[in-house]
């Protein structure tokens, strides 16, 4: 089964997201970045990373940026989940090397949609 990863630090966020990928992907959920960044330091590797923005300790922006510049897990594919509606905020995230933005809130079919294409 796929592994996923999501990293947010809202609970009712990351239940919402447990329970609709869970009949189809091994979905690990983390509250910040940071706990993203040890989880994938301690051996796992995910086939995709769905991530907030705004989150304490380390943001998600902080959160790509460490993914692709590192040699090891910069081929993960990632993909913003964020109620940021700011252009300026979805064209940083893709130029640092997020492969989609969705804004909250999402249709959970084009969510899986994306995450299928991605992950093929």
């Amino acid at each position: 089964m796929k592994k996923i990863l999501v990293v947010d630090d809202k609970p009712s966020m990351s239940q919402l997201m447990v329970r609709f990928l869970q009949n189809s992907f091994d979905v690990t959920t983390k509250e910040d970045g940071l706990q993203a960044i040890s989880w994938l330091q301690s051996g796992n590797i995910p086939d995709i990373i769905l991530t907030d923005l705004q989150m304490p300790v380390m943001d998600g922006i902080e959160l790509i940026k460490r993914i692709k510049e590192s040699g090891y897990f910069n081929d993960i594919p990632i993909i913003v989940l964020s109620s940021q509606e700011s252009s300026n905020i979805r064209v940083e995230c893709l130029k640092l090397g997020a492969e989609d933005y969705i804004m909250k809130p999402f249709n959970p079919e084009e969510l899986m949609i994306r995450i299928e294409r991605l992950i093929k």
